[in-house]
């Protein structure tokens, strides 16, 4: 059995204020960061002043699986490849408490991400460390066979069907000419 490439992280949200009257902050990813055991387990405030606020939420598994591999190649593609953190805002209880806003996952694939976003999910990015890029490189080297491109026939040259699937015939409405000697 292949042990699955794995990196711990962790990821540091902001809380920023803005100007804006019905909404006077917002939250932004700042960074993934490799987890350090110092870091312990439950998310802690790292500031709290005029400009805003920054949560460290520890200890997250971001794990390389084969049949993500197209999405990794992707990732790596781009012309910034990078983290994809999708994160959700905490209910609030108090009126004019800010809710803190929590990532759920990491990952480094894109279709992940995508599916992510076709979900109605937050999700931000930051760039990916070279490190970390060298160790997904060499994992989509290993698995990402591309798919054999297939050439597609000209739709002139495909059988007319109609929507049920049977076979299906264009006529113009003029009566079509024999090649009958008429005379």
């Amino acid at each position: 059995m292949s042990v699955r490439p794995s990196t711990q992280v962790a990821v540091v949200m902001r809380c920023e204020r803005i100007t804006n009257r019905w909404q006077p902050w917002r939250w932004v990813l700042a960074e993934v960061v490799p987890h350090e055991p110092a870091f312990g387990a439950e998310p802690r405030k790292l500031r709290d002043d005029a400009e805003g606020m920054s949560w460290l939420f520890p200890d997250f598994e971001v794990a390389l699986f084969r049949d993500e591999a197209e999405g990794y190649w992707l990732n790596l593609e781009s012309p910034a490849p990078c983290w994809f953190v999708l994160w959700r805002l905490d209910e609030v209880q108090e009126p004019d408490a800010i809710p803190l806003a929590r990532p759920v996952a990491v990952s480094l694939s894109y279709h992940e991400a995508g599916r992510w976003l076709d979900a109605q999910e937050t999700v931000e990015q930051v760039p990916a460390p070279e490190p970390v890029l060298d160790t997904l490189r060499a994992f989509v080297a290993e698995h990402y066979v591309p798919e054999p491109r297939r050439r597609k026939r000209p739709d002139s040259f495909q059988p007319l069907q109609d929507r049920f699937g049977n076979p299906a015939s264009v006529s113009t409405g003029k009566p079509q000419r024999g090649g009958g000697g008429h005379g």
